[in-house]
């Protein structure tokens, strides 16, 4: 955005690093009248959402290992549920054999007619044998019970938490919203080449408009941009020969504007010299008698 034949790279950065934050709104006032301050479209692909696709993966983790800790309780209560059985078996066949005995020993005391106290204390002492042969027994029985139970219990707050984790897993499917990654090239060209613009013209306006322009947003800048005019070209100079305003305190600004351009003499690409002229009408207005364009 210079004339200038050349320009240090490190001015040029710290110029816009400069003017970007100071003039943002400016640069926006001058994007709104032109229609330019949108979005002007992207790409987009399908992307996972990694946020719901970790969730899921946890719950899904802990779903496996549910079921698999629900395979293992139903085996071991069933393992507890046949030990339990082949000790109850066990115990009643042994207590069966040992109270039988019992009762043949007190047949056998009767018919030798021993004294009622003695049968009473030998017998009470035969039971206790036989009690403590049988406690280890019942003793296995039991805890073959208890974890048959504590085996259950488990699959049931097992299944429980399966059917939370299935619900769960359902909500989140309804929930989730498709991700997209945006590709914003299109739109960064695009806002490079209005930034570009907006700079241009508020160049153009603090080099070679009046000083009462200094603030001047495009919608004021705009009717000196849409003049008609002629264009003339020689060898050294091209000429833009443009038409007046109705208006006299426009047709002035706009002498000021030629004479500071003609003042200037900037350089085209081409090497010709850009001069700037009011076309003559048939009514002269004073503003332009008063300043002639050279």
């Amino acid at each position: 955005m210079t004339t200038a034949p050349s320009i240090d790279a490190v001015e040029l950065a710290q110029t816009y690093i400069h003017r970007w934050p100071a003039q943002e709104n400016v640069i926006k006032d001058y994007l709104l009248p032109l229609g330019l301050d949108t979005n002007h479209g992207f790409a987009k692909v399908a992307v996972e959402n990694t946020e719901v696709v970790k969730r899921r993966t946890h719950l899904e983790q802990r779903l496996s290992h549910l079921k698999q800790w629900t395979q293992s309780a139903g085996k071991r209560e069933t393992q507890a549920s046949k030990r339990r059985e082949r000790l109850r078996k066990e115990y009643k066949s042994r207590s069966d054999g040992l109270y039988r005995e019992l009762g043949l020993y007190q047949t056998t005391l009767e018919l030798q007619g021993v004294a009622d106290y003695v049968l009473r204390r030998q017998i009470k002492e035969r039971q206790a044998v036989i009690e403590a042969e049988l406690e280890p027994i019942r003793a296995k029985e039991w805890r073959a019970y208890e974890q048959c139970n504590n085996e259950f219990r488990k699959q049931e707050r097992y299944c429980k938490e399966q059917r939370d984790v299935l619900r769960v897993l359902e909500d989140l499917e309804a929930k989730e919203r498709t991700m997209y990654e945006l590709d914003h090239r299109k739109d960064q060209v695009m806002t490079v080449c209005k930034v570009a613009l907006a700079n241009l013209a508020m160049w153009t306006r603090d080099q070679y408009f009046p000083p009462s322009y200094a603030h001047a947003t495009w919608r004021r800048l705009l009717p000196f941009f849409q003049l008609p005019g002629i264009i003339t070209r020689d060898a050294t100079t091209t000429q833009v020969h443009l038409s007046p305003f109705n208006d006299r305190a426009l047709n002035r600004d706009l002498a000021l504007l030629c004479e500071r351009v003609n003042q200037a003499s900037p350089q085209l690409p081409d090497g010709r010299l850009l001069s700037f002229t009011i076309r003559s009408t048939g009514c002269i207005l004073p503003a332009q008698k008063h300043h002639q364009i050279p």
